[in-house]
């Protein structure tokens, strides 16, 4: 390659809007591809494991954005097997030397703080008892929209009005733990059908306390556990994923653009870094389908960082970023499955395809961290 060539591909390489840096608080990113937060049901007895060391780090890049996989705030929050944990003593020193090995790579890392809330079953929870929620409406399909296996959930108990602020504290217990293992910052899993997103939408929550009914009341439980995390670590260390216009997990909303804005509102004047928000489009967990809906009202009425989800490849990636449409994007699937995701799409290289038959084994390497990457890297 001659020289002249070499500046040419330089300068092609320099105007791809995915790889352009971006100051994220007070966070200096070097590129705006952010891992999305993973379950890759590895973590053995609710506990991180050493083999997830190699699988992070792989992914994290100088200046990178890593999101880690949904992590339980308290004994109740489980409600998948092998997902990790972070209230305990022990759980929390797991997660160092795997945010060790994040730091040494360059890259900022954040905790998922997590609750099943009824996307869980009895033998996941305290003594047999019933998974809470903000109601007693048991689940009739699952996040793949798979009726079948809704059998496995077992009926909630709903959580009473005075038990709100205890469950509000785990949440805040677990991110003081998160910052104490090293993370930069943590993300309130606020979406996907799980505890947050059982009291915002109005399809689930049939509660008729000061939790329950009008708009407002609906966003009251996540928004006090926005708030007290914010106020002990930080605003500026804390995000949040939502996703009002998905109905994963049996959660539906009949109003979420109006959900949607009126949280990003909210968050906004609470001052937290990011809102990570699902795309419309993703009605299924893997799929794109139309629809009439649009994230551009949410976006303009949140002042901080704005992360998108979607199944979003480079081409559409960087349309969003040149549009403004969203300051980072989130990548699950291909990240997965392409380690070096931000050298490929730099070079514009060939992915690795995402082998869905291995996303939740258990296995320690397999579909986790035997991705090949580029040849030359």
């Amino acid at each position: 390659m001659s020289k002249k060539e070499e500046r040419k591909e330089v300068d092609e390489r320099e105007v791809i809007p995915l790889l352009n840096p971006y100051k994220m608080g007070n966070f200096d990113l070097s590129h705006r591809i952010v891992l999305a937060p993973l379950t890759r049901s590895r973590s053995y007895n609710f506990v991180a494991q050493s083999h997830a060391v190699l699988y992070y780090s792989q992914r994290a890049t100088k200046g990178g954005f890593l999101i880690g996989e949904a992590s339980g705030v308290s004994p109740t929050a489980q409600g998948y097997p092998n997902t990790p944990g972070i209230w305990t003593r022990e759980q929390l020193e797991a997660w160092k030397p795997i945010v060790s090995a994040v730091h040494e790579k360059g890259a900022i890392f954040f905790c998922q703080l997590w609750h099943a809330g009824r996307v869980s079953n009895s033998q996941y929870q305290p003594d047999g008892e019933a998974p809470i929620s903000s109601t007693e409406k048991r689940l009739r399909k699952d996040i793949g929209n798979n009726k079948a296996t809704a059998d496995r959930y077992t009926t909630p108990r709903r959580v009473r009005t005075d038990e709100v602020p205890e469950l509000v504290n785990d949440f805040v217990i677990a991110a003081k733990k998160a910052i104490e293992a090293g993370f930069d910052g943590v993300e309130i899993h606020g979406g996907n059908g799980y505890l947050l997103e059982q009291f915002l939408k109005d399809e689930v929550n049939d509660r008729d306390d000061e939790y329950g009914g009008s708009l407002e009341n609906r966003c009251r439980f996540p928004l006090q556990v926005v708030k007290a995390v914010a106020d002990e670590i930080g605003a500026d260390k804390v995000g949040i994923r939502l996703s009002p216009f998905a109905d994963y997990n049996d959660c539906g909303d009949s109003n979420p653009q109006a959900l949607g804005q009126y949280m990003a509102q909210s968050l906004s004047e609470v001052g937290i870094l990011y809102i990570h928000l699902i795309e419309p489009r993703m009605v299924t967990q893997f799929d794109k389908f139309h629809t009439k809906w649009s994230l551009t009202p949410i976006r303009k009425a949140f002042k901080g960082t704005f992360i998108v989800a979607g199944g979003y490849d480079r081409s559409e990636g960087n349309e969003a970023i040149s549009s403004g449409a969203a300051d980072l994007i989130a990548n699950g699937r291909l990240f997965l499955a392409n380690p070096d995701l931000p050298a490929r799409f730099e070079l514009d290289a060939e992915l690795n395809e995402p082998d869905p038959t291995t996303f939740y084994t258990h296995h320690p390497v397999i579909g986790y961290t035997d991705y090949p990457f580029l040849h030359h890297i």
